[in-house]
């Protein structure tokens, strides 16, 4: 009798943690495609014959189609169900992957990056809620402690994945490999998801505020391309017209929020001043450190002559700090409260202003462990702020709209990913002509600009995390 009750719970409990795999897979999926392209973007540029505009939309492209529809994906994957949704987001991802791969010009690469973020959309919002309807409740943090480490895993080998692949040029494919490496990838885990992923119906009263999206997706591609066509073609009429466009598009789609039925994110949030602080801060802050990140990787291959490998693994103390920092901010953060982020945020500055040193006494003759050392700090700062904000913003909001609040949080951060991506690498690209530390330079005191301002921010920041979501 004891040996039946047994084997059927632990059939059940290997099924859970194979789920938990799966939906850690296509985690991991969408930040090695997310992060692959700051290695490989001056390579891609030269095979395919482009210049500054390709390397900036590489990085903007895939975090701007994310940003704006994963809020709508994860409404579709309750209106349609998630085990669905899951299933599609990652075999269009894949999909879109090997187009990416097979890209014959920059117009195709990007609209296939664009493609790839939209199907990522769709994918990574059904994760955790496949998860919480999978796992018993008082076993949920043990699932979820499981992404912390590792995706700041991925985080380290993803980019240097991407340099090795680039390098060894397998097959004659160069670049392409670390596209076309996601049929395996993608295909393994859209087999065992397809297996594995328990079925739903959804619920087909939701709905989707499909104009809300239509406009974000304008105000943030009306200021992307504003910022790019400006700094590679010149501050001619088109750029000017295009944030302008993008201007107009964002105040109707913050009217929609206040008119919408349905809206992408709850009018009532903005009311609340310690969460707008929040995504203010946020959105600013990420955009800064994920553009420098963006820049330091030119810098490595355009001006210290690194290798895509070595570039990778120049930027790997980053990561470890990430992932240091996040362990230990975990720990201090119900202690410490807001007092937390601004540590975090000094930290950056500090690494910011060691960078800004070693570049204004070494230029292009940078010592490697003196570079990995100050990235290392850089990456502490981050890994301070990256759970912190999220958590303490949500501090002081009602129970009731935590939902809205996370997912709003979640898209901000992709969609600042693209503004940073374009915003800093346009301040790189626009003083490259004098020399390679005099653009890092520049790019640096920006950054270091956007995270004093950012410092002004924390004191409109709830005091506290909610308890609850420590846990």
């Amino acid at each position: 009798m004891n040996t039946r009750t047994q084997q059927p719970d632990s059939k059940v409990s290997a099924r859970m943690w194979a789920i938990l795999a799966v939906i850690l897979a296509a985690d991991v999926l969408d930040l090695l495609d997310s992060t692959i392209t700051n290695i490989a973007a001056p390579t891609i540029a030269r095979d395919l014959h482009s210049g500054s505009s390709l390397i900036q939309w590489l990085g903007a492209s895939y975090a701007l189609s994310l940003g704006v529809l994963l809020v709508v994906g994860g409404r579709l994957g309750d209106r349609f169900g998630k085990r669905r949704l899951f299933l599609i987001g990652l075999a269009g991802f894949t999909l879109a992957s090997v187009a990416c791969g097979l890209a014959i010009d920059p117009a195709t690469l990007i609209t296939a990056r664009l493609i790839q973020g939209a199907f990522g959309a769709m994918l990574i919002p059904q994760g955790f809620g496949i998860l919480t309807s999978v796992f018993p409740r008082e076993q949920l943090g043990r699932a979820f402690s499981v992404f912390g480490p590792s995706l700041g895993l991925s985080g380290v080998c993803g980019p240097i994945l991407a340099g090795f692949l680039v390098d060894a040029d397998l097959l004659g494919l160069g670049w392409r490999a670390m596209f076309l490496i996601n049929i395996v990838l993608g295909g393994l885990a859209f087999a065992a998801a397809h297996r594995l992923l328990p079925a739903e119906d959804g619920d087909r009263t939701v709905t989707i505020d499909a104009l809300g999206a239509l406009l974000l997706a304008a105000a943030m591609f009306g200021t992307l391309f504003g910022l790019i066509d400006g700094s590679a073609n010149g501050w001619s009429g088109a750029p000017f017209a295009a944030l302008a466009a993008g201007v107009v598009s964002f105040a109707l789609f913050a009217l929609r929020q206040i008119t919408a039925a349905n809206p992408l994110i709850k009018p009532t949030l903005f009311e609340n001043r310690g969460f707008t602080s929040g995504l203010i801060l946020g959105l600013v802050f990420f955009a800064a450190v994920s553009g420098l990140l963006y820049v330091l990787s030119l810098f490595m291959q355009n001006g210290l002559g690194y290798t895509p490998t070595d570039a990778a693994l120049g930027l790997a103390p980053l990561a470890v700090g990430i992932i240091i920092a996040s362990i230990a901010a975990h720990q201090l953060l119900t202690a410490l409260g807001r007092n937390l982020i601004l540590i975090g945020l000094l930290i950056t500055l500090a690494g910011s202003g060691l960078l800004l040193l070693l570049v204004l006494t070494g230029g292009i003759d940078i010592a490697p462990w003196a570079l990995a050392a100050a990235i290392l700090v850089l990456g502490i700062g981050m890994g301070t702020c990256f759970g912190s904000i999220f958590v303490v913003t949500i501090g002081d909001i009602d129970p009731s709209e935590t939902g809205s609040g996370s997912g709003s949080l979640s898209a901000v951060q992709q969609l600042a990913n693209a503004i940073g991506a374009a915003a800093v690498t346009t301040v790189y690209f626009h003083t490259v002509d004098s020399g390679q530390a005099h653009a890092l330079t520049v790019s640096l005191v920006f950054v270091a600009a956007i995270t004093l301002v950012s410092l002004g921010l924390v004191r409109l920041l709830p005091r506290h995390a909610q308890a609850e979501q420590q846990h």
